[in-house]
This record gives C-alpha cells, structure tokens and sequence, in this order.
C-alpha cells in the first residue's frame, strides 16, 4: 500500500513476487504439519480411531495449503491497491464448489466415489486452488492490476524483503494470537464454571464474533487507507483517513450497542428456544453477558480499526507489546479477579475482557493520534 501510493511500481511488484515466495516458505512445513497430523493428535491424547479416521483429510487437504496461502497474499495485494471488490465474489463460487465437492465426494453422489472425510479433504483443496486460479487470473486481466507485472524475474528472492515481511508478519500474527487466545482462555475459565455458564458465554460470544467482522474488516481498509496515504508522504491524510476509519466503525457498533441492548432476548432466542424451562437457566446466565458485551461494542470496534490505522503506518511492533499489556494484564487478570475471588462468574469474566478491550482501544487510538499529529514548526 504504501509503494502504491508512492507511486512505486516496481516496488510494489517486488513485493508481491517476493509474497508468492513467502507463501511457498510457509506452505512446506504446514505441509509436513498436516502430513503427520495422525501422530499428533495421538500425541495430544486423542483416540487412534480418530486419528486414524481423519487421516484421510489432513492428506487430501494438505495439498491445498499452497493455495490457500496464495489467495491470501492475493487477497492482501488487491486490497492494498484498492480492488478488493473481487474478493467476496471469488470466495462465494469457492464456497459453493467447496460445499458441492465435499457433497459429492464424501457422500458419493452424482457418479462420485464415496471417499468419506478424505473426499471433504480433497475438495476443500480444490476450491483453495480454484479460488487461488480465479485470483490470479483476475490480476492478470483487471485494466490496473495487469500493469503490475510481478510475475517477470520470478526466480529472483530478495531475502532482505522477504526478512521485513517476516518480521512485520510475526508481530502482526503475534498480536492476533494474543487477543484471540484472552477470548479462548476466558471460553476455558467458562468452562470450569460449569456447561450452563460455558454454553451462555457461547451463545453471546456468537453473536459478538459475527458483528466484529465488520471493524475487522474495516481495519483492513484503514491498513490500506492510511500506507497509501503514507506513501504519498501524506501524514494528514493518513490521519484523516485513520479517523475516518474509527468513526466509521464506532457509529456502527454504536447501532449494535442498541440493538443488542434493545433485543437481548429475541437474540438469545436465535439459538436457544425460551419457552423450554430446561433452557431457563442458560438464558438467565446469557442475557446479563450480552449486556456487559453490548456495552463494549464501541471499544471493541475502535480498537481493531484503530490497530489496521497503525499497520497502515507499519507500526507493528510497539501494538505487540501494547496488546499483551492490554489483552492479557489488564484484560485477563480483571476477568480472572472478578470472575473467582469477587464471585462474579461468568458476567465477571465478560466484565474483565471488555475491560481489556477498552484499554488496548484508549491505547491504540491514543498511539495513532502522537504518530500522526501535526508537528509543531
């Protein structure tokens, strides 16, 4: 994003080739991963019957690892260069293929072999290489895209860039993993709390995960809005389009904010039947959690559209340290206090995460406005 709005074509095709070199490097030991997945799950206490029968998958499966990676890096390079409009529609025809092989293969219809879970393997990785076929194709042949000829000196491998994508990918993937894993610990700290609480906490949680797709995907914008910007060597209008990211995603989870506090119990209705006593006391135990989850709507969105803003300036390192501190030190260890020791439960956790989640939204919010504001002359 940021070579394409400096203007610099050759550097944005260096960076998409040495991206198909990237995926290649990550593909061959996911390969080998997935290749040995029946030793693994024996050795994480599985049984050899289900090792033995999703065998099959992971090795019909592992083949479309390359692809899926492609289409990813794909998929990152439209968007920085603002022609992700594709996407959707390029992941739609891969979802349907995807849904119609695992029918015919795995069920053996329409004069397919019944190949079981290894026929579900085999077309999912189908549709990685035909979404990853209809991607690249769609670059070749887009009026703008086709100008970016990153496909010439393929052979060549600039480990110095490719070194820098490694770099900011890690602390990119580090940062995720920490703000997923607080949601994957809390579901665990549920779990002790009994299989009322745990399945309260997913019924909301469901529902939070579906609306956070739109400020992750905004930030996704933002990222390209502001390196573009940045390439340009524009700070003001990366600060622009930074704010203009977070407003945007904060007026909509605002609506959310209202809706689920207007709807709680219809919404919980979705997945559990409120007129059947034996849900009563899942649904007494939802409804305080969605309320405590409706309230932090707006950080939540603030604070993923706020971090896309600060990649968008490649500013990765420093959102790393500060989602550990946020996620993790405040988030977790609030959670964890009023959760066990103040006896709050499940509502306890939901309090603590969200807590962690207006924290790390302050910060990122406050990081972008130093290292974008106008300096003094």
């Amino acid at each position: 994003a940021q070579a394409f709005g400096a203007g610099q074509k050759s550097a944005v095709e260096a960076i998409a080739r040495q991206g198909f070199w990237l995926s290649l490097g990550l593909s061959l030991p996911l390969m080998a991963v997935l290749s040995q997945m029946d030793r693994v799950l024996l050795a994480l206490g599985q049984p050899g019957a289900i090792a033995d029968l999703t065998a099959p998958y992971f090795q019909w499966i592992l083949w479309g690892s390359l692809p899926a990676l492609c289409f990813a890096m794909l998929r990152s390079y439209a968007s920085a260069l603002a022609q992700a409009q594709v996407v959707i529609v390029i992941v739609l025809v891969g979802t349907v293929f995807n849904i119609a092989g695992n029918y015919a293969l795995g069920f053996g219809k329409w004069g397919f072999p019944a190949l079981g879970l290894g026929g579900l393997g085999l077309a999912s990785g189908l549709s990685y290489w035909l979404m990853f076929g209809l991607f690249l194709l769609y670059t070749l042949k887009h009026p703008q895209l086709k100008d970016y000829r990153f496909w010439r000196g393929w052979y060549r491998v600039q480990p110095p860039l490719v070194g820098r994508m490694v770099v900011m990918g890690a602390e990119l993937a580090v940062t995720i993993a920490l703000e997923f894993s607080l949601f994957a610990v809390v579901t665990f700290l549920m779990g002790i709390l009994g299989p009322e609480v745990l399945a309260a906490h997913q019924t909301v949680y469901q529902t939070i995960y579906v609306i956070f797709m739109v400020p992750l995907g905004m930030s996704y914008a933002a990222t390209a809005r502001v390196g573009q910007a940045l390439g340009q060597q524009d700070m003001a209008q990366a600060r622009r389009a930074g704010y203009v990211a977070i407003a945007i995603a904060a007026a909509f989870m605002l609506l959310t904010t209202l809706g689920l506090l207007l709807f709680r119990q219809p919404i919980i209705g979705l997945y559990l039947n409120l007129d059947d006593p034996a849900n009563a006391s899942v649904v007494a135990l939802a409804l305080p959690m969605l309320l405590v989850a409706a309230l932090a709507q707006v950080t939540d969105g603030a604070q993923r559209v706020a971090s896309g803003a600060l990649y968008g300036l490649q500013d990765t390192r420093m959102p790393m340290v500060l989602s550990g501190l946020a996620f993790w030190g405040v988030g977790l260890t609030t959670g964890y206090l009023l959760g066990f020791p103040l006896g709050l439960g499940g509502v306890g956790l939901w309090i603590g995460q969200s807590i962690g989640v207006a924290t790390a939204g302050i910060i990122f919010v406050a990081r972008f406005y130093r290292l974008t504001r106008p300096k003094p002359p």
